[in-house]
């Protein structure tokens, strides 16, 4: 087995989608949100992502104060993860077909500026946090990402030194990614991608997918990757076999094994652990992940 470094394992706790519906595992409130956090870092998770819901809806939510506790909870309880929060809720738009031909938000969400996309991270300085370089179909809604609220959001992120993940769902984002790397708007000494694979209407979760996506990377980028459902698990192997970093988690994923549900965030942490060491790699404790994601 060839040599690399070691393995970092996020894991992406809860996400903005109605899954709590199908799994009651998925956490909600900011407690159970900072405990799986917790528990997921003890399972092997040197990453914790983290979106919020409405503890009364469990709906998604961009509330601060949710935000804050969670990040709160997790800081005061002694176990050492990396925070990366997302940036991602408020650019979801509905076209309908009928006249006049008007966008709109999608239902309980509301169209966000740069500002307010990133207003939490400022006010809490995460690790790291989430940037979505994608424009695209997102199911039946469209995700908006323009370049110009990408250099503005990069550029306030930047100003309180907290380390940018640039989430990519296709070819032509990590073009657009790698462009603003070269151009200055993202520093590339640290650059960090999540390839985000099989989300609808994304890049599959294959081999060859992964293959051209790390061709396209800039020289030296740290990369980590994740499938959406059944593909979690094999993206694991894929990812770790291919030299990047993992993503777990039930924001991604409701089921650790075919027709059987995940009880909570660190089981899912747990098998990728297993499997990260059955084929001969390391699993990078926090202080590794942070070397190699924040430079120290």
């Amino acid at each position: 087995m060839h040599k690399r470094s070691p393995v970092i394992i996020s894991c992406a706790l809860t996400g903005a989608g109605d899954t709590r519906a199908r799994n009651p595992a998925v956490p909600a409130t900011p407690a159970e949100i900072a405990n799986q956090a917790i528990d997921a870092a003890h399972a092997g998770a040197a990453v914790v992502h983290i979106h919020v819901r409405d503890p009364q809806t469990g709906r998604s939510s961009t509330k601060l104060e949710y935000y804050a506790d969670v990040v709160d909870r997790i800081r005061s309880s002694g176990v050492d993860v990396l925070i990366n929060l997302t940036t991602g809720p408020g650019t979801m738009l509905e076209a309908p077909v009928d006249a006049p031909f008007r966008v709109r938000p999608i239902a309980d969400a509301e169209l966000m500026t740069p500002h307010e996309r990133v207003a939490h991270v400022l006010a809490l300085k995460p690790d790291i946090c989430s940037l979505d370089v994608a424009t695209m179909n997102f199911g039946e809604a469209a995700f908006l990402n323009p370049a110009n609220h990408l250099r503005e959001m990069a550029a306030l992120i930047r100003g309180v030194g907290v380390t940018i993940e640039l989430e990519v769902f296709d070819l032509g984002h990590v073009r657009l990614a790698s462009h603003l790397i070269a151009t200055g708007a993202i520093p590339g000494a640290a650059a960090y991608f999540q390839l985000c694979l099989s989300v609808p209407w994304g890049a599959p979760a294959t081999p060859a997918v992964v293959a051209e996506m790390r061709r396209l990377l800039p020289a030296g980028a740290t990369w980590s990757a994740f499938g959406i459902g059944p593909d979690q698990f094999p993206m694991v192997a894929i990812a770790a076999i291919s030299g990047g970093h993992v993503r777990v988690g039930l924001e991604d994923n409701l089921y650790v094994a075919p027709g059987r549900l995940a009880k909570d965030n660190a089981e899912l942490v747990a098998k990728a652990a297993r499997m990260v060491d059955e084929l001969g790699y390391e699993v990078a404790t926090v202080t590794q992940a942070r070397a190699q994601l924040l430079g120290g």
